[in-house]
């Protein structure tokens, strides 16, 4: 996988054209971490790549959400528990709306 700064992506934007059918996909970096990935797709499969990518988004938010939760020793709180702090979010809502 070849890896180009924003700088080269604008510079020498013909080029990676030319090349990303070749290479499949790039990496976009800036100030040398990576910021965004190029893709090749052609009309059959955009959609389906939209797909993907979307699902892995979803998957890595759940992770995320799943990790910090065992970070604060969230992840075993009962049913009761959670019942109450909605009810408690649901009844500080009313309050602010009113």
């Amino acid at each position: 996988m070849k890896f180009l700064s924003v700088r080269d992506l604008r510079s020498k934007s013909a080029q990676v054209w030319r090349e990303l059918p070749n290479e499949r996909e790039m990496v976009i970096t800036s100030n040398g971490r990576p910021v965004a990935v190029l893709t090749s797709v052609d009309e059959t499969s955009v959609e389906k790549s939209l797909a993907a990518w979307r699902q892995v988004r979803v998957t890595q938010a759940i992770t995320s959400i799943q990790q910090e939760s065992m970070r604060q020793a969230t992840d075993s709180i009962s049913m009761e528990d959670i019942d109450e702090e909605i009810g408690k979010a649901r009844n500080a809502r009313r309050k602010r709306t009113r």
